[in-house]
């Protein structure tokens, strides 16, 4: 299992917490997913198929580029 934090400048509100969340969970091997609008970050634990491409090609497609 891996986990992975990424800074997420985008992240501003509860909302964009809630869109993160529920959008990184739905993909396969995605274990959890903990986003902060604090702390401008995403912390995502996860094992194969994921990989930190396709979390941060996600992450991307919803407007929430991670650095």
């Amino acid at each position: 299992m891996n986990t992975v934090t990424y800074n997420v400048p985008g992240i501003s509100c509860n909302h964009c917490v809630h869109t993160i969340q529920s959008e990184l969970s739905e993909l396969e091997g995605v274990k959890s997913v903990v986003a902060s609008a604090d702390n401008k970050t995403a912390t995502i634990t996860f094992e194969p198929p994921a990989n930190e491409i396709e979390i941060k090609k996600l992450l991307a497609e919803i407007n929430y580029p991670a650095e």
